[in-house]
């Protein structure tokens, strides 16, 4: 006798970013079909009695498999990549189709879309990199894509192969404006930045730590404010990636009292991490250089407070995977680097739930609907994946994590599934972990171990941006 379902997950106690009840999901064709209370049987069932069940995480910044400069390369690509994040209780990724300066940004995505194929083993959809804004690329090649289902594209103020200047940072949000498309700006001066380089190094100051050092909060705080200048005359919202402390923060909440629409997005490094993490012996800061910097224990509490307070519409894991003992990571060219050259980015993906679950919502900094919200229902509204992807509903996707809450897991390289040779939150312990991962109503992850296929995650098409209200600094 035919079932009614293909998968049924019993006695399932859900949160999504509003709501929390009790009932049976059944799954039929990869989808959410029903709701309720003693469904009928499904060909396979799975009882999710003392389990929190939470809709799959969506990491809409994370960095898999990107063209990097000669002698560079990033671990992870799009097949260990996204195993890693199965197993961290993310079934949604958005990494980026980067464009060279002289390069068409059709090319890129071509070029993406070939180092995917085949791999994944979640869903991803593409961000853009727009490097190089030429009149071709503004007028035909960006509106085109958009149409297409690339529908957020990341711009620098910051790094000399990807920065763009502020007349060029206005094209870019007029195009956004016009065709319905969301900017991320990634928020550092570059000039200044450039000059405390050079100030640095004439003194001789080339260690890990004083990567912190040449860029101190004035820099994201002035070009935040710049950012937000921008947004303003243009008159489009526009969201601030990886903001790490509290004058970056200040701005964001000045711009919302203006009623201007500025979002912003935190990482779990600002949260975890210090800068005394790149101060350590010898050259192991090098495992915690990112940008912007990890900041003092005091500017931890303000982006905790913040993403208590609504300022953090989006908590990613800015995962940019560079192996540490190796020549095309961090010790480029098989020698420790003086800071500036050493490749910017940590791993994340796999850590991300579980350090916001555990250092959020278990020790009451935040609730589990903020969590919900903050990991995987806002990030798939403002990136045009909703309703299909971040919340748990009937005609969903069915991308559902079932999370002990109970376990306690001390976080080991070893236990992860990336191809990083480090994570820079060995040994800290965690309560809360995701111990079965669906995508699309298949078990991707099972007990902390790998139980999906490669090249079963498919590409998305993205919509428009449905970014939310704000209103007193808080996104509703």
């Amino acid at each position: 006798m035919a079932t009614a379902y293909d998968l049924v997950i019993r006695n399932a106690d859900v949160a999504t970013a509003s709501d929390r009840f009790r009932c049976d999901i059944g799954i039929r064709d990869g989808r959410i079909a029903a709701l309720g209370a003693n469904l009928d049987a499904g060909a396979e069932e799975i009882d999710a009695a003392g389990m929190l069940v939470l809709p799959g995480g969506v990491d809409a910044h994370c960095h898999l498999d990107q063209p990097m400069p000669e002698g560079m390369r990033m671990a992870d690509d799009f097949f260990t990549g996204t195993r890693s994040a199965a197993c961290g209780g993310t079934t949604t990724v958005i990494p980026f189709a980067a464009q060279e300066k002289g390069g068409s940004l059709r090319a890129a995505v071509e070029d993406y879309h070939r180092r995917a194929d085949g791999k994944a083993v979640v869903d991803y959809a593409f961000h853009l990199i727009v490097a190089d804004p030429t009149p071709q690329v503004l007028n035909e090649e960006l509106p085109r894509l958009i149409r297409e289902g690339y529908s957020s594209f990341k711009i620098y103020m910051t790094y000399d192969d990807l920065k763009l200047s502020d007349h060029e940072i206005l094209k870019v949000l007029t195009v956004a404006r016009e065709h319905k498309a969301l900017v991320m700006i990634h928020a550092e001066n570059s000039d200044c930045i450039a000059w405390l380089t050079e100030r640095l190094n004439d003194e001789g100051h080339t260690a890990p730590k004083y990567h912190a050092v040449s860029r101190p909060m004035a820099v994201e705080r002035e070009a935040t404010h710049r950012a937000i200048t921008f947004s303003e005359l243009a008159d489009v919202p526009i969201l601030i990636v990886h903001v790490s402390g509290r004058e970056a923060i200040e701005q964001i909440r000045w711009a919302h009292g203006r009623g201007l629409p500025i979002y912003a997005e935190t990482c779990p490094q600002y949260l975890f991490l210090s800068e005394q993490d790149l101060g350590g012996e010898g050259y192991h800061g090098a495992k915690c250089v990112c940008s912007p910097p990890p900041r003092d224990i005091g500017n931890q509490r303000a982006v905790w407070d913040g993403l208590a307070g609504g300022v953090f519409s989006v908590f990613s894991s800015d995962h940019a995977p560079f192996r540490y003992d190796d020549a095309e990571g961090k010790k480029l060219g098989g020698k420790e680097q003086p800071f500036q050259y050493i490749p910017n980015g940590i791993p994340g993906l796999e850590t991300r739930l579980p350090l916001l679950f555990s250092g959020g919502v278990m020790e009451g900094r935040i609730d589990v609907h903020q969590f919900v919200a903050l990991t995987a229902t806002n990030p798939a509204k403002m990136y045009g994946l909703y309703p299909r992807k971040g919340s748990i509903m009937i005609g969903a996707d069915a991308d559902i994590v079932l999370w002990d809450t109970r376990r306690k897991v001390t976080i080991a390289n070893a236990l992860l599934h990336h191809d990083v040779d480090y994570t820079p939150y060995e040994g800290r312990t965690v309560q809360g972990w995701p111990v079965l991962t669906l995508s699309r109503g298949k078990v991707v992850s099972r007990d902390q171990a790998f139980a999906g296929e490669m090249g079963s995650g498919r590409f998305l098409p993205c919509g428009a941006p449905q970014v939310p209200r704000l209103q007193q600094g808080k996104s509703i």
